[in-house]
C-alpha cells in the first residue's frame, strides 16, 4: 500500500508539470522556436529572442521549465549572463509529440472551464470528445523503444494533469469531498444542479479507476479517495491558469498586460480565492512545525521573549489569529497575558485584506493593531507604529509565509562589485529578462532593510525556492518545482534555492538558527524552506 502512495503522489507531481507545460509548449511549436532549436541545436536566449521576437524574460521562464522536464539542456553562466541551450538526445521525438497538447490548450484559451470554480455546460461536449481521445490514448501506439515509451506517458500525463485538475479542484472547493460522499454511493443527480454535467466528469473518474459506477450510482475507490483527499495540492498551481490563458501575449505580445490592473480592481492573471484555498490545504504541514518554533520561543524566560508578533502580508488575520491561540493555550507566556500583554500586529499591502483581518479579529476577541504596509519598506512600518502605537519594530518577533519571494520589483540600488551568481533561475519582470546577479543583489538590498529590525528576536519564515532545472528533471514525479517554477516565473516572483538564500542572508547579517531550520522535503530537491534568520 506504501508504494502504491508513492505512485500515486507522483502522478500529482505529474499532472502539476502538465498544467504549466502543455500551454508552454504548444505554444513554442505553434510559434516555431522549437523548429529553430532543432535546426540550431545550440543557441544563446539572445540570439532566439532576434529570430523569434520573443519577450526575452518569459522566453527563458519557458525553455527553463522545458529543460526541468528533461526536454532541452539550460545554462546560465551568471559571469558573463549569457543563457544557452540545447537540444539532447529526447528534444526532437519529444517535440513531434507537443501537437497533442492543442485539444486541452484550445479548451483552456477558448473556454472558461478549466479556469471557473463552477463546472457548468459551456463547451462540456468539447471536454466529453477530449475525455473519449485520452481514454484511446491519442491512438498512439505505444513504442518499442523504452526511453520513447517513457516521453509518450509523460507527455499523456501532462494531459491528464489538465483533465483531473480543474475539476478536483472544483469539486473540493464545491463541496464535492466532504465525508458523506466519500462513505457512500450517490447518483450525480444527488450532488449536482447539471447532472448530465457531473455526470460526464465522473464517468471519465471511473476510466481512471477513481469511482466505480453501479445502477448509475458511483462510489469512491480507494485510488479515487486518495485524490480527494488531496484535492488542495492541485489549487495553487490551477489558480494560474487564467494566467496560462494568455501564454502567448506574455511570451510574443504585450507582456505587461495581464499585470495593468488598477489598484481596486481584481487580479486578472490568478484566482485568488482558489489561490487561498490551495494554500491553505497545502501548507498545513508547514504550520505546524511553525507552531513547535513558537511554542518553543514563549516558553522561553520572558526577559528573552519578543512583545508582540508581526505578520507581514496578514491575508484574513487567520495565521495571526492561530498564533495567537497557540501562544494562549499552549506556552507559558499564554498564563502571563495580564501581566505582560501580546502585542499583535497586522500588516498587509492590501486595504481588502485589513478590512477583512480587522473584522475577523474582532470576531474572534483578539485584540490586534491592523496597518498598512509594504514589505519593501519597514522603515514606513517602523514609524507608523512607533508614532501611532507607541511599539518598537524590533521588539517583535516577524513572521511571513511565502511572502518575500512576491516582493515588488525594484532595480538595486547598488551592486555588488564582481558578484558571480549562484542561481539557477530564471527571472523576469513584465517580459524583460532579469539577470540572477542583480535578483541577488535586489534580495540583498531587500533583507538589508529588514536586518535592523529584526537582528534580536528574529524573521521567522517559510519560503518557497527553485531547484536547478537537472536537478528537476531527475526528479520527475517527486517535485511540483517545474509547477513552481512555471507559476511564479511568469507572474514576476523570485524564488532562489536556499543555500542561495542563506548566502545572501549571510551578507545582509541575517543567519538561520540551525535549531529551527527545516526542508521540505528533506532531500537535495528540497523546494520548501522553514527558517529564523537572525543577527548574531
Amino acid at each position: 500500500m506504501i508504494s502504491d502512495k508513492k505512485e500515486l503522489r507522483q502522478l500529482i507531481f505529474r499532472h502539476l508539470d502538465g498544467l504549466v507545460i502543455a500551454p508552454v509548449a504548444f505554444c513554442l511549436h505553434k510559434k516555431g522556436v522549437l523548429d529553430i532549436l532543432l535546426q540550431k541545436k545550440d543557441i544563446t536566449l539572445a540570439e532566439l529572442v532576434q529570430l523569434t521576437k520573443a519577450n526575452e524574460g518569459y522566453l527563458n521562464v519557458a525553455l527553463r521549465n522545458l529543460a526541468s522536464q528533461g526536454f532541452i539542456d539550460y545554462h546560465v553562466n551568471t559571469t558573463s549572463n549569457v543563457i544557452t541551450v540545447q537540444t539532447n538526445a529526447k528534444s526532437a521525438y519529444t517535440f513531434s509529440l507537443f501537437p497533442l497538447y492543442e485539444d486541452v490548450v484550445a479548451l483552456l484559451t477558448e473556454t472558461d472551464i478549466f479556469t471557473s470554480v463552477e463546472i457548468n455546460a459551456t463547451s462540456i461536449e468539447r471536454l466529453e470528445k477530449v475525455f473519449k481521445a485520452y481514454a484511446n490514448n491519442f491512438n498512439i501506439t505505444f513504442s518499442n523503444d523504452t526511453n520513447e515509451k517513457e516521453i509518450q506517458l509523460q507527455i499523456l500525463k501532462h494531459i491528464e494533469g489538465y483533465l483531473v485538475g480543474p475539476a478536483v479542484v472544483s469539486l473540493g472547493m464545491t463541496g464535492m469531498f466532504h465525508n458523506y460522499f466519500m462513505e457512500t454511493s450517490f447518483s450525480a443527480e444527488e450532488f449536482h444542479k447539471q447532472p448530465e454535467v457531473f455526470k460526464i466528469i465522473l464517468d471519465f473518474f471511473v476510466h481512471l479507476e477513481w469511482f466505480t459506477k453501479k445502477n448509475n450510482n458511483y462510489q469512491f475507490t480507494d485510488k479515487g479517495l486518495f485524490f480527494a483527499k488531496r484535492a488542495t495540492a492541485y489549487g495553487v498551481t490551477v489558480s494560474y491558469l487564467p494566467m496560462f490563458k494568455h501564454i502567448e501575449k506574455l511570451l510574443f505580445g504585450d507582456a505587461t498586460a495581464l499585470r495593468n490592473i488598477a489598484q481596486n480592481e481584481d487580479e486578472i492573471h490568478v484566482n485568488r480565492e482558489m489561490n487561498v484555498w490551495g494554500s491553505g490545504g497545502a501548507h498545513t504541514t508547514y504550520f505546524k512545525v511553525i507552531d513547535e518554533i513558537i511554542i518553543e520561543l514563549f516558553n522561553k524566560p520572558i526577559a528573552e521573549q519578543p512583545k508582540g508578533i508581526l505578520d507581514m502580508g496578514c491575508g484574513n488575520g487567520a495565521f495571526l489569529q492561530h498564533i495567537f491561540e497557540v501562544i494562549e493555550r499552549q506556552t507559558k507566556r499564554g498564563k502571563m497575558l495580564e501581566e505582560y500583554p501580546l502585542f499583535l500586529v497586522g500588516a498587509d499591502y492590501n486595504q481588502a485584506a485589513l478590512k477583512v483581518t480587522r473584522a475577523n479579529l474582532i470576531k474572534a476577541d483578539i485584540w490586534a493593531k491592523v496597518i498598512w504596509g509594504d514589505i519593501g519598506r519597514p522603515d514606513l512600518l517602523a514609524q507608523d507604529l512607533n508614532e501611532n502605537y507607541n511599539i518598537d519594530l524590533k521588539d517583535l518577533l516577524n513572521v511571513r509565509t511565502f511572502l518575500d519571494h512576491n516582493r515588488i520589483w525594484q532595480e538595486p540600488k547598488n551592486t555588488t562589485p564582481n558578484r558571480i551568481s549562484s542561481s539557477t533561475g530564471a527571472f523576469a519582470h513584465r517580459g524583460e529578462l532579469i539577470t540572477n546577479n542583480a535578483v541577488e543583489d535586489n534580495l540583498l538590498e531587500h533583507l538589508s532593510n529588514w536586518a535592523p529590525y529584526v537582528h534580536k528576536f528574529g524573521l521567522l519564515i517559510i519560503e518557497l525556492h527553485t531547484i536547478a532545472p537537472q536537478l528537476t528533471a531527475k526528479n520527475i514525479g517527486n517535485t511540483a518545482a517545474t509547477a513552481y517554477d512555471a507559476t511564479h516565473g511568469f507572474s514576476d516572483q523570485y524564488i532562489v534555492e536556499i543555500d542561495v538564500l542563506h548566502k545572501i542572508a549571510a551578507e545582509a547579517g541575517l543567519f538561520p538558527d540551525p535549531l529551527y531550520f527545516m526542508k521540505f522535503p528533506n532531500t537535495d530537491y528540497a523546494t520548501v524552506s522553514i527558517n529564523l534568520l537572525k543577527g548574531k
